[in-house]
C-alpha cells in the first residue's frame, strides 16, 4: 500500500483506458478467493513460514504472497497486471501441488493459499481470459 492507495488503485489511476477496455469485467476477488487468502495468512502466522514478505520478495524481484493475500482477503479491486501476475504464479507453482500437505501445512500449501488457493487460480484464469478477449477488440 502506498499512502492510503493500493498499488492496484494507482495502476488503475495511471491507466484510465482500462476502464473502457475492461468494462464489464469484475476485478474484485470473490469471497471464496478472499477466504483462501485469509486461510493462508492464518497458516503463515501460526507456522511462521510460507510466502514472502514485501521486503523478502523485493530482494528476489518477485511479488509478495503476504501483500497479495492482504489485498485478496480485503477484496480490493485488482489491476490487470496483478491478474497476469496471479496467472503466472499459479502456472509456476501448480507443479508443487502434489507436495501440499496439511498436517503440518507445507510451505507450498501456505503460499498457494496466500495467492487465493484453487479458487484464486480459477478466478484469475477466468478474468485473464476475459481481458484477452477485450484486448482482441
Amino acid at each position: 500500500m502506498i499512502g492510503h492507495f493500493t498499488e492496484d488503485a494507482l495502476e488503475w489511476a495511471e491507466n484510465p483506458e482500462w476502464a473502457e477496455r475492461y468494462e464489464g469485467i469484475n476485478f474484485v476477488p470473490p469471497e471464496s478467493v478472499a477466504n483462501a487468502a485469509a486461510r493462508g495468512l492464518r497458516l503463515r502466522q501460526k507456522t511462521g513460514r510460507g510466502g514472502l514478505t514485501t521486503r523478502q520478495a523485493s530482494k528476489e524481484g518477485i511479488g509478495s504472497g503476504v501483500a497479495r493475500a492482504a489485498s485478496l482477503k480485503n477484496r480490493q479491486k485488482l489491476s490487470p497486471s496483478t491478474i497476469s501476475r496471479m496467472v503466472s504464479f499459479f502456472a509456476r507453482h501448480s507443479a508443487f501441488k502434489k507436495n501440499h500437505t496439511t498436517n503440518p501445512p507445507s510451505n507450498s500449501l501456505i503460499s498457494w493459499n496466500l495467492w487465493g488457493g484453487d479458487p484464486g487460480n480459477a478466478w484469475a484464469e477466468k478474468v485473464k481470459a476475459q481481458m484477452d478477449r477485450a484486448d482482441e477488440k
